[in-house]
């Protein structure tokens, strides 16, 4: 098998010639910049740079030949983008090392050390603490309360950091000709590479409400106000279908995988109970799925962290083909019962190497161990995609990222 039929077969529930490997083709199944630079350093490797495409994140985008050595099955087409020097700039990172930040980036250093991110006109949107590895969302449009009407949805979306500071392709979504152009890249990708090509799309709903209201409001409004709760559902459906229509129609035939995403889950539980989800979400979450089966052949992928085996007799109802990042250390999600519960209906997507305490604090020969452990389990009869839970964070030390990938070669 190529790398694309591979992953195809995965999703299909086909077992494939070996394992299929997935690194940064999502930004939730991804590798720090700071833990890339390590890795690149410990390999020895000086050619190439750390690319921060994810910046909120502080995620590296993979080099092909950090996708060759690992036999990475799977791209996102991003990637496509920004390909020429001038797309990027010079920064350092928290720990010192050199890397590059999209040149449209200019985040300002205070003089703690800390970082604010602004929009054109002041806004304050978020802010990384000084050492910090991530931006935290600091405007919250809608925190007193709900508009009389959404005529102003989308430029109070675009000041939110996950949008105002998204990575590419998106960060050219305005330039004009996008759609055209995303298609003739997303062409010549595929027509260079035998890897699964993934979009990110987002369309997320549950979150958009904790992005806009903030999540303590949200959860409230869940129960209290749930008729506001759907209005903005509604409007955010409005807009999502939208971009779902340009997605099909500009990619739909050539792209393998469309990635949605909604955290749903707690370490505990999910945030709502089932029937609150039924309510809410699962109609919205058929109609994006059933969207994308009917206008194009991409399978649909859905991120959704935490606790969530509740809710996935319902997330496999309303269409999901896949699920990342099977976060095995919350309640209810160990790999043994999904797989025997819903590895027939659902591909599992991450769960292969818990990034929690095993990947940062274990011995080479234990994260070993722990992830041939987990292919024995999740691999058979397919129906998974070898992911990390979730990204690689900055304090992994590079020699147990090479033993992760070298027990799924050993495994294979």
């Amino acid at each position: 098998m190529n790398s694309r039929e591979r992953i195809l077969a995965a999703i299909e529930h086909r077992q494939p010639d070996r394992v299929p490997v997935d690194l940064g083709a999502t930004p939730s199944s991804g590798i720090s910049a700071i833990a890339y630079g390590n890795l690149k350093q410990h390999l020895g490797l000086q050619q190439g740079n750390t690319l921060v495409y994810d910046v909120v994140q502080q995620l590296a985008q993979p080099e092909e030949f950090i996708l060759d050595r690992f036999q990475v099955d799977v791209v996102d087409i991003g990637r496509a983008f920004n390909t020429e020097p001038s797309a990027w700039r010079p920064t350092t990172l928290m720990d010192g090392q050199s890397a590059l930040y999209p040149a449209w980036f200019n985040p300002e250093r205070q003089p703690d050390g800390s970082f604010i991110a602004r929009m054109s006109d002041g806004l304050d949107i978020a802010h990384m603490p000084a050492r910090g590895t991530f931006y935290d969302q600091t405007y919250f449009p809608y925190l007193d309360d709900y508009p009389a009407d959404y005529r102003d949805l989308g430029k109070e979306m675009s000041r939110i950091l996950w949008a105002a500071l998204v990575h590419s392709p998106w960060d050219h979504a305005n330039d004009p000709g996008f759609w055209a152009t995303l298609r003739e890249k997303t062409l010549e990708l595929r027509r260079t590479s035998d890897r699964a090509l993934m979009i990110v799309v987002g369309c997320n709903l549950f979150e958009w409400g904790t992005f806009l209201r903030r999540m303590d409001n949200f959860l409230m409004d869940l129960a209290a106000e749930p008729e506001q709760v759907e209005r903005l559902l509604d409007a955010l459906m409005e807009r999502h279908l939208t971009t779902l229509e340009k997605v099909c129609s500009a990619v739909g035939d050539i792209a393998d995988i469309v990635r949605f995403g909604d955290d749903l889950g707690t370490n505990g539980g999910p945030f709502m109970s089932p029937n609150m989800y039924r309510q809410l979400f699962k109609p919205r979450h058929t109609m994006l799925c059933d969207y994308v089966h009917k206008h194009s052949k991409m399978k649909t992928f859905l991120h959704s962290c935490g606790s969530i085996r509740a809710l996935m007799p319902d997330l496999i109802e309303a269409g999901y083909d896949i699920i990342n990042p099977v976060q095995t250390t919350c309640l209810g999600m160990e790999a043994e019962g999904l797989k025997a519960d819903f590895g027939k209906d659902i591909c599992f997507w991450g769960g292969g190497c818990d990034t929690r305490t095993v990947l940062p604090t274990g011995s080479p020969q234990e994260v070993k161990d722990h992830v041939k452990r987990r292919l024995e389990i999740l691999m058979p009869g397919g129906g998974f995609v070898f992911n990390t839970v979730h990204n690689i964070l900055p304090d992994v030390p590079p020699q147990n990222i090479v033993a992760m990938f070298e027990a799924i070669e050993e495994f294979s």
